[in-house]
């Protein structure tokens, strides 16, 4: 919903949900009926791991972004099925965040991203953060 407009971008079935959404209701790549968290997460990660290829193996961080309308339990729901299908593909998940960062007014889904991590790029994350959204390590 843009505040201005105020009625909703666009409108979506009960029983539906769309791959690919951009964080603001940009149209997705398409629209299936609902599904399992693991099923949504095959999906989403094999095309992942499809992108990184070969460098899809070792340490990673596993970043599950809620939108702003989708509960904490059901972003832990998708981190537990990315975990398990990267996992088996020789992804160790030594950092991980969950919850709604980026997000949008109304805005239900998530999105999974995979950082792969050497030990300079694990010391950065594991630097000392304070910003709104980010606090560790003070």
């Amino acid at each position: 919903t843009v505040p201005a407009a105020g009625k909703p971008t666009f409108e979506i079935g009960d029983g539906e949900m769309e791959f690919g959404v951009g964080i603001h209701g940009e149209p997705g790549r398409r629209r299936d009926a609902l599904k399992s968290a693991d099923a949504i997460a095959e999906e989403v990660c094999a095309a992942i791991a499809g992108d990184l290829g070969e460098r899809a193996k070792g340490p990673a961080l596993l970043f599950v972004n809620g939108f702003g309308g989708t509960p904490s339990m059901e972003l832990y729901l998708m981190y537990n099925s990315a975990r398990r299908i990267f996992e088996k593909q020789g992804v160790t998940v030594i950092r991980s965040l969950v919850g709604s960062y980026v997000t949008s007014l109304d805005m239900a889904g998530c999105s999974i991203t995979l950082t792969m991590l050497d030990d300079d790029m694990a010391a950065l994350w594991d630097a000392p953060v304070h910003t709104a959204a980010l606090r560790w390590g003070m």
